[in-house]
């Protein structure tokens, strides 16, 4: 099933339960979804494409909580956080640190990386394998501090 699919599938339950938090996050997908298809690239989704789609709606939604914590507007920023939690099932279960931790290192053995000049290697066979169960920024992180030692 692809996402448009299951996305339309649960817009519907989420109708019929009258769930306007949960709605209101598939809407958000569903946008996204039909501007990516409009767009005139003549590209059709694929499912790495439709990772990276919802990781950018994710993130945007964390820019945005941040702007509003910082201004103190607590009613803003629950929208955003209840919007990120719904757009977050979606995705692919998170890495946790460990697992984020081997899979660089099994990246940097594989490119033969010896320090921080080789980073950009490093960090572009780490994002393809992460492949949405990581953000960039932890990502970058850890290849720091794994080049770095």
């Amino acid at each position: 099933m692809t996402l448009e699919q299951q996305i339309t599938t649960d817009m519907k339950t989420a109708m019929k339960a009258k769930d306007k938090v949960s709605l209101r996050g598939i809407r958000a997908i569903k946008s996204a979804i039909l501007l990516q298809k409009t767009d005139g690239s003549g590209k059709e989704l694929d499912k790495d494409g439709e990772i990276a789609l919802l990781q950018k709606l994710v993130k945007s939604r964390r820019d945005s909580l941040d702007i509003y914590t910082k201004q103190n507007r607590e009613d803003l920023a629950a929208t955003e956080r209840e919007e990120i939690e719904v757009i977050s099932r979606y995705l692919p279960e998170a890495l946790s640190e460990e697992e984020l931790g081997k899979l660089v290192d099994d990246v940097i053995a594989k490119t033969g990386a010896s320090g921080m000049k080789d980073m950009g290697k490093v960090m572009g066979m780490a994002n393809k394998a992460a492949a949405g169960r990581a953000e960039g920024k932890a990502i970058a992180a850890m290849v720091k501090t794994k080049l770095a030692s």
